[in-house]
């Protein structure tokens, strides 16, 4: 089969930041189910790895990458029991393993959801990591409901990005939170406002922009972008008794005491800490994107799929991610196989 791969961490300028190669079909074996992999999407978390993980090392065998995928179950492992072959399927799938990026993938079933029917295969590529990221935020980790929290407010920083355009779509839609997002350019500020937020600020200043719109504070606050860089506008915005959550990637430490005053509460988040650990209820990833799945068929969660590309190719995965580490990708960016 066709897969693309890197054997070191190179600029994605460069001739070999991708290469294809040729590889052998897996073998599913326990859990595992085996998937004919038909589109992917790429997230930042795929660039990052691509520049760091193999840093002034160099591999015989390329390295395959790539964590969003929709396909059908070609083969399942002896212990399978959520699927069967034919079934189609959508993931995110784990960090230990092998990516997307190839025809066949090998992936643990609980950390797979039956693919949504009514939307087409590269809207629903675009779907699973960013889908479980803000899920696992808003209702593991969070506790929101719509019960207890309709009403309050939210500020989401990045809210033009993959996580952040479904970010502001299920506190919205399910929890009916009032949405500040974050966007600086006429067409980042329009998506976000497509997405349903009901203000969008510019994060250059956003202390005075939340409070022009008529917030002193606000309940809840997630960063999907930097923060070390709204550190400071994250401690004077949230409410005391608040909660603040961020997936981004500090290179600095975070001073959580500044938080203490006010008994806020901090949460981080990677969707692939249930893959990563095994943990007990690892399996919530397989009922989550039959849940996001269930929401993009019945149109109450609308794709976030905004590039296309055709061809699973070195030249496409670059492009890609080229896109991506400019920090302009809007929405999510697919690539159909």
């Amino acid at each position: 089969m066709k897969a693309i791969g890197f054997k070191t961490s190179l600029p994605i300028e460069e001739a070999e930041s991708f290469i294809q190669f040729e590889k052998e079909i897996p073998t599913a074996q326990g859990k595992d189910i085996l998937v004919k992999v038909e589109a992917i999407s790429v997230n930042p978390v795929d660039y990052k790895i691509r520049r760091n993980s193999l840093k002034d090392k160099q591999q015989d065998t390329p390295k395959v990458i790539g964590w969003d995928a929709i396909g059908t179950v070609e083969a399942t492992g002896e212990e399978v029991t959520l699927f069967q072959k034919g079934d189609r399927v959508f993931y995110a799938g784990d960090l230990t393993r092998e990516g997307s990026n190839q025809e066949y993938q090998l992936v643990d079933e609980r950390i797979v959801g039956f693919a949504p029917k009514n939307i087409s295969m590269e809207q629903a590529a675009a779907m699973p990591l960013t889908s479980l990221t803000a899920y696992e935020l808003f209702f593991d980790h969070f506790q929101l409901s719509k019960e207890k929290d309709a009403g309050k407010t939210l500020l989401i920083i990045g809210g033009a990005g993959g996580v952040g355009s479904v970010a502001i779509q299920l506190v919205k839609k399910l929890l009916g939170l009032t949405v500040i997002a974050t966007a600086s350019r006429d067409v980042t500020i329009d998506w976000c406002k497509k997405m349903g937020a009901d203000h969008v600020v510019n994060h250059s200043n956003l202390v005075s922009e939340v409070k022009n719109i008529g917030f002193e504070q606000v309940d809840f606050i997630v960063d999907f972008v930097d923060l070390n860089q709204y550190w400071e506008a994250i401690v004077e915005l949230i409410k005391p008794l608040g909660k603040v959550g961020s997936i981004s990637d500090p290179t600095e430490p975070v001073r959580l005491q500044q938080l203490k005053r006010k008994s806020v509460s901090f949460y981080w988040e990677l969707m692939f800490t249930r893959s990563l650990y095994q943990t007990e209820d690892m399996v919530e990833q397989h009922h989550i994107l039959n849940k996001i799945a269930q929401l993009l068929d019945e149109g109450i969660l609308q794709p976030t799929l905004n590039t296309t590309m055709q061809g699973l190719t070195a030249e496409n995965l670059k492009e890609a991610h080229n896109l991506l580490e400019s920090g302009k990708a809007i929405g999510k960016v697919v690539v159909k196989i």
